[in-house]
C-alpha cells in the first residue's frame, strides 16, 4: 500500500494538469485530477487528500467554491489557488477564505514546487511545533491571541501585527513561525526604521557584484535569506514610498530582482509585518500605499497593551524575576504581595518591555532575598490606575511562601474578591479581571473556590 502523499489537482486545462502532475510525481506525490467544481467536491468527499491545488476559473464555478467546501468539510487539507497574473485582489480574497497560499499564471515550476513542499509539510503537521517561547497570561486577550496564532500558523497569508511599543509583536511573529510548517527554516527579523535609506533596496533584495560603489561581491537580500521561512518586517510604516512599490511587487509576484541584476529570482517567504503606527491614517496622508496595506494586512492581529490585561502582570513579573535571576546567576528572590500590588496598579506605557526593564533594574539593586514594595521604583506619571488594575491588585496579605504557591494564593484572592464584588456572578467577575467566562470558570474549579 502506497504511503505517498496524495494531491487533488483541479483545472479544466489538460496541459496545466499534466505539468502539475509531473511536478508532483517528481516530488513523490501522487495526484488525482478533477476538471470542475462538482467533480472536485465529489472526490474530496470520497477519500482523504494531503493537499489540493485548484484553478480559480472552472467551467461550473470558481476555485473559491472549492476553498469554501474544504474549509467547511475538510479543514485539515491545505488548499492553494491558481490565480490570473496580476490579480492581487483575488489572491487576498482566497487567503482570507482560508487558502494557505496562491500561485499566479503563468506557473513557474520552482514556485509550484515551493507551494507543494509547503503544503506537504503543513498537511503532515499533526501538532504545533514545540517551542521554548510562550505568551504568558490568562486574560481573555491573551487567550484570543494564542488561538489566532494556532489558526494562522496553518496558512501562508501575510499577517500584520499592530500594537503599542513593547507589547511583544516580534514574539507573536516568532510563535506563528514556530507553530507552522516553516519552523525548521529561517526566521529573519528586521526593523525597517533601522536601515539607512540608501541601503534599503540592497538590504531587502540583494545586489550583484559591481552594481554600485562598494558592491565587492554578490549579496543576498533579506527575502533570499528568509527563503523557505518567514520574514518579519517590524515598523513597516517606516518604509519610504518608492521601496513600498518594490515590496508590493515582490509580495505579488513572489520574485526579487537584486540591484544590478537583469533577471528576477523566485522566493518563497511567509511575510509578517508590524507597526505601532496607524497605517490607515498614513494612507489618508499619502504616506503609505493603500494597495500595499491590503497585501500585508490580510490577517490582522492586535497586540494588547499591558494595561488592558492587568491580571497578567503578577504572572509576568514572577516569570521575569526567574528569567533575569538565571541570566545574572543568582537564586530568584521572592516577590512580596505588596510589590505585586504596586506593579499591577501601574499603567506601564512601555508595556511588557517596560516591566522587564524595571525588574532587571530592581534585581541589580536588590539587597536581600525578597522584592518588597520599597524596591519597586516606578516613574510618577500622575495618572490614576484603571478600575481593572485596581481589581487586579485588590489587597492581598504578604506571605512568606514559595513564589509559585505565593502566586496561586494571590490569584485565589483576586478571584474571590471579584466574586464578592459581583455577588458570585462569574460573567461580571470575569469582566472585572479582564478574562473570559470560560477561563475564570476553569480557574474557580482548579483552585477549589466555592
Amino acid at each position: 500500500m502506497s504511503t505517498q502523499p496524495i494531491a487533488l489537482i483541479i483545472d479544466d486545462e489538460e496541459d496545466l494538469l499534466s505539468l502539475m502532475s509531473i511536478t508532483l510525481r517528481r516530488m513523490g506525490v501522487e495526484s488525482i485530477k478533477a476538471g470542475t467544481v462538482g467533480e472536485a467536491k465529489e472526490k474530496l468527499d470520497s477519500r482523504p487528500f494531503d493537499l489540493c491545488l485548484t484553478d480559480l476559473r472552472l467551467p461550473d464555478g470558481s476555485g473559491m467554491d472549492v476553498v469554501r467546501h474544504i474549509q467547511a468539510h475538510h479543514s485539515s487539507v491545505p488548499v492553494a489557488v491558481i490565480t490570473a497574473f496580476g490579480d492581487p485582489k483575488t489572491a487576498v480574497e482566497a487567503l482570507k477564505l482560508g487558502a494557505f497560499d496562491y500561485i499566479a499564471k503563468p506557473i513557474e515550476v520552482e514556485q509550484l514546487k515551493a507551494i507543494i513542499d509547503s503544503s506537504i509539510r503543513l498537511g503532515s503537521q499533526e501538532a504545533p511545533t514545540r517551542t521554548s517561547r510562550a505568551l504568558l497570561g490568562e486574560s481573555e486577550a491573551m487567550e484570543q491571541i494564542r488561538a489566532l496564532i494556532a489558526k494562522v500558523a496553518r496558512n501562508q497569508a501575510p499577517v500584520h501585527i499592530h500594537g503599542e511599543t513593547g507589547t511583544g509583536k516580534e514574539l507573536i511573529a516568532r510563535l506563528i513561525h514556530d507553530s507552522g510548517p516553516r519552523a525548521a527554516d529561517p526566521f529573519i527579523a528586521v526593523n525597517c526604521g533601522a536601515i539607512p535609506r540608501e541601503l534599503m533596496e540592497s538590504e531587502f533584495f540583494g545586489h550583484k557584484k559591481g552594481s554600485f560603489t562598494g558592491a565587492h561581491a554578490d549579496k543576498k537580500g533579506l527575502f533570499q535569506a528568509a527563503n523557505g521561512g518567514t520574514l518579519f518586517l517590524d515598523e513597516i510604516a517606516e518604509l519610504p514610498l518608492d521601496l513600498q512599490v518594490k515590496l508590493l511587487r515582490t509580495i505579488q509576484e513572489k520574485t526579487v530582482r537584486p540591484v544590478g541584476e537583469v533577471m528576477e529570482k523566485p522566493v518563497d517567504v511567509r511575510l509578517i509585518s508590524a507597526t505601532h503606527k496607524d497605517l490607515q491614517e498614513m494612507i489618508a496622508k499619502g504616506q503609505f500605499r493603500e494597495d500595499l496595506y491590503y497585501r500585508v494586512n490580510v490577517i490582522p492581529i492586535q497586540a494588547p497593551s499591558l494595561r488592558e490585561r492587568p491580571m497578567d502582570i503578577p504572572v509576568l513579573a514572577v516569570h521575569f524575576v526567574k528569567l533575569i535571576s538565571e541570566k545574572i546567576g543568582i537564586p530568584p528572590p521572592k516577590v512580596s504581595a505588596q510589590a505585586l500590588k504596586i506593579l499591577a496598579t501601574h499603567r506601564f506605557p512601555g508595556n511588557v518591555r517596560e516591566l522587564e526593564n524595571l525588574l532587571e533594574r530592581t534585581l541589580a539593586l536588590l539587597d536581600g532575598d525578597t522584592i518588597g514594595a520599597e524596591d519597586i521604583d516606578l516613574p510618577q506619571l500622575g495618572s490614576a490606575p484603571s478600575r481593572s488594575s485596581e481589581q487586579a491588585a485588590t489587597s492581598v496579605a504578604d506571605m512568606d511562601t514559595p513564589i509559585d504557591e505565593h502566586l496561586v494564593n494571590i490569584e485565589r484572592k483576586l478571584i474571590r474578591d471579584a466574586l464578592d464584588k459581583t455577588d458570585g456572578n462569574i460573567t461580571r467577575a470575569a469582566e472585572l479581571l479582564g478574562t473570559s467566562f470560560r477561563s475564570l470558570r476553569y480557574k474557580i474549579s482548579k483552585l477549589g473556590i466555592k
